[in-house]
């Protein structure tokens, strides 16, 4: 299999902004966010769909998409938080967090033909690292 960019990600070829980091996981900033605090949550073994992951991977992305909830409610005091798993974009396991405030908000698509700003990403991660 190709690496995907977000094996590249992990491997430190493309920068991110980073908000966790353990050994079986990572969480940073999407540069297309439906809303700001959008944080993808990947596992670092590269494969396709969430449910092919081992055991103990699968769990790992589960515990720390449950942080990254938590931390996004801490920080921004959102109405709700929101998790995707839409597995169309990159071909590597991942899971989209939000805050949203409404329904219409949550159905929200990004608009993959904005650039990224990477100066409210960057101050974004800086607010929910941990």
């Amino acid at each position: 299999m190709t690496e995907s960019i977000f094996t590249k990600i992990i491997k430190g070829e493309i920068p991110c902004h980073k908000v966790y980091e353990d050994d079986l996981t990572l969480a940073f900033m999407d540069i297309h966010p439906i809303t700001p605090g959008h944080v993808l949550v990947i596992s670092k073994k590269q494969v396709d769909k969430l449910w092919e992951l081992p055991d103990a991977d699968y769990q790992a992305i589960n515990n720390t998409v449950r942080k990254v909830c938590k931390r996004i409610e801490e920080v921004l005091n959102p109405g709700r938080v929101g998790i995707k798993v839409i597995g169309t974009d990159v071909p590597h396991a991942h899971v989209h967090v939000f805050p949203f405030n409404s329904i219409d908000e949550y159905r929200t698509a990004p608009d993959m033909n904005k650039q990224p700003d990477q100066a409210s990403l960057a101050e974004m991660a800086k607010k929910l690292s941990f």
